[in-house]
């Protein structure tokens, strides 16, 4: 199954920070581009970590109040992620207040490959580097979501060359395909079940779809078909082999 690529959809004109950026630099890029993160670069154009408006704000949470009480001990700032805010608390540079190691993707990587990243890292933006790790472009939620755009025809007729002809082989017409507002609904009658469970699982990673109706129907039930000379096997017969 194709996939359109990270490429495809990332921006290019990439607004990014020096280890040496001052932090008040740092916060005025990011409120004039009106984004909120962005990369930190070395000499090289290397990516060596990323700052959000999180990092930022840590600054500002860890400032102490001059109408609270005095602050106490706290056993937080003894694990790792407390050292981590604390030092990020008085970071005067966007190498200081950046998190490191950062995460990437590649032009290359497909876009669900992408919001993986993102879902499991839980970040907002991934710069997108090439080979030797040098930044060619940033990628967001935003512009992963440009595959829900797709229009219903273009989904449609994926769904047909990919899915139905090139996977199953089956003639163009041998399922019904519609397409309305990302919903892929497929009626027809298939020869077996595991070609119609196939066309619909193929159907639901196709870019731009947001579900699958499945009304095929089909004429043999091969899910309970054994392979030849194959014999059933439970529990009973390891049982029997013990005897």
């Amino acid at each position: 199954m194709r996939h359109d690529k990270v490429g495809s959809v990332m921006t290019t004109d990439v607004v990014r920070a020096a280890y040496g950026t001052p932090f008040k630099e740092v916060a005025r890029l990011l409120a004039d581009h009106r984004i909120s993160g962005l990369p930190v670069v070395d000499d090289d154009e290397k990516v060596i970590g990323v700052i959000s408006e999180t990092d930022l704000l840590a600054r500002q949470a860890e400032a102490p109040d001059p109408y609270g009480s005095r602050p106490r001990f706290r056993f937080a700032a003894l694990t790792r992620r407390g050292r981590r805010q604390a030092a990020k608390a008085g970071a005067r540079t966007a190498g200081r207040l950046m998190t490191e190691p950062p995460v990437t993707a590649r032009a290359e990587d497909t876009v669900v490959e992408a919001a993986r990243t993102m879902a499991e890292h839980r970040v907002e933006r991934l710069p997108v580097v090439d080979e030797e790790d040098r930044l060619v472009g940033i990628v967001t939620r935003r512009d992963l979501l440009q595959v829900f755009l797709r229009p219903d025809p273009v989904i449609r007729d994926e769904v047909i060359e990919e899915v139905l002809s090139r996977t199953l082989w089956l003639a163009p017409r041998a399922v019904d395909v519609s397409v309305a507002q990302g919903v892929v609904t497929l009626s027809g009658r298939m020869e077996r079940r595991s070609e119609a469970e196939i066309a619909v699982t193929m159907a639901k990673q196709v870019d731009g779809v947001v579900a699958v109706v499945d009304r095929l129907t089909h004429r043999l039930d091969d899910s309970r078909v054994q392979p030849a000379g194959q014999a059933p096997h439970g529990v009973a017969d390891d049982w029997l082999r013990k005897l």
